[in-house]
């Protein structure tokens, strides 16, 4: 199967990296620079409302997106009626956006854990690194599915899906 933007990767058995084992990885940008993409079944041990800055909000769930640049926060989302500036990624699913009406939405409870998911750190590989990683049977490649991105039980989501 060929790698692009919305592409899902579930780690398989021979995964030997302890970032990655039992991880469901969301590719959200794929081109000739290397792939980025988020974990999406790994909770992050704090929530949003635990962090200094947003110590006002109402607790809402953080994802370890992945071991890349873990002082930063990213989001993906399906919500472009509420949320503007994201990026396209796949059918109805966007990177980024205005930061300050997702907190703004978080506050009023207009937007709900099923329409977004926000990120502590990222994946991210150069060029060649992700297909090698493929070729040595690290991961296994399928198409995307709103249900595994969004899931509202992502602890159980690699079971679900890999028995």
């Amino acid at each position: 199967m060929k790698i692009s933007a919305g592409t899902i990767l579930i780690s398989s058995s021979a995964m030997e990296d302890d970032n990655f084992r039992k991880s469901i990885v969301f590719i959200a940008e794929y081109n000739e620079n290397g792939a980025l993409g988020f974990v999406v079944n790994k909770i992050f041990e704090r929530s949003l409302n635990e962090l200094v800055e947003f110590s006002s909000s109402p607790a809402f769930p953080l994802y370890n997106g992945g071991p890349v640049d873990k002082e930063h926060l990213y989001f993906i989302h399906k919500r472009t009626d509420i949320i503007t500036g994201g990026v396209q990624v796949i059918n109805n699913i966007y990177l980024g956006g205005e930061f300050k009406q997702v907190i703004e939405h978080i506050n009023n409870k207009t937007l709900a854990v099923a329409d977004i998911k926000i990120f502590i750190g990222y994946c991210g590989w150069d060029t060649g690194e992700l297909e090698k990683e493929i070729e040595e049977n690290s991961w296994i490649v399928t198409d995307c599915s709103n249900e595994a991105v969004f899931s509202e039980n992502p602890e159980l989501l690699y079971r679900d899906i890999c028995g």
